[in-house]
């Protein structure tokens, strides 16, 4: 496995349970559960990713722009998911703001894989790729 088949497949899991959460009503025992998962998944990838994809990449001139809009819009990321911590479940709010969490996610997601691994698989070899592979998988099960 490489860094961008263990990344792609956390990715499928945090479109998995935004859909399931965009698609839930009112202040539920099942939206309060597929919340609290996808904040356990987006943090844990965040900084599995950080660490383990966009970090290797700063030093390398041609991905050091895009290494660091990754690391921001991670941030953007946290603070919706703070805004929902903070809004009542059972409001109208609530939702309008999960939906916008789910179209920055789906966003970034979309930048990484369109444009990011292609360009850093520039800046990686095959040895690289499945060595951070390696590292990003450890992090996520130790933390999971």
């Amino acid at each position: 496995m490489n860094i961008y088949e263990a990344i792609r497949k956390d990715h499928d899991i945090q479109r998995n349970l935004l859909d399931k959460l965009v698609d839930t009503s009112g202040d539920t025992k099942k939206r309060t559960e597929l919340f609290k998962e996808l904040r356990k998944e987006l943090t844990l990838h965040a900084n599995a990713e950080e660490r383990h994809f966009y970090k290797p990449l700063i030093p390398t001139d041609m991905m050091q722009d895009y290494a660091r809009h990754g690391i921001a819009e991670h941030h953007e990321i946290d603070e919706l998911v703070e805004a929902l911590e903070e809004t009542e479940m059972d409001s109208s709010g609530w939702l309008k703001i999960a939906k916008n969490l789910k179209d920055k996610v789906e966003h970034h997601l979309e930048d990484e894989e369109r444009t990011f691994f292609q360009l850093s698989g520039k800046v990686f070899n095959d040895k690289e790729k499945e060595e951070l592979a390696t590292k990003y998988n450890s992090y996520m099960e130790t933390h999971r």
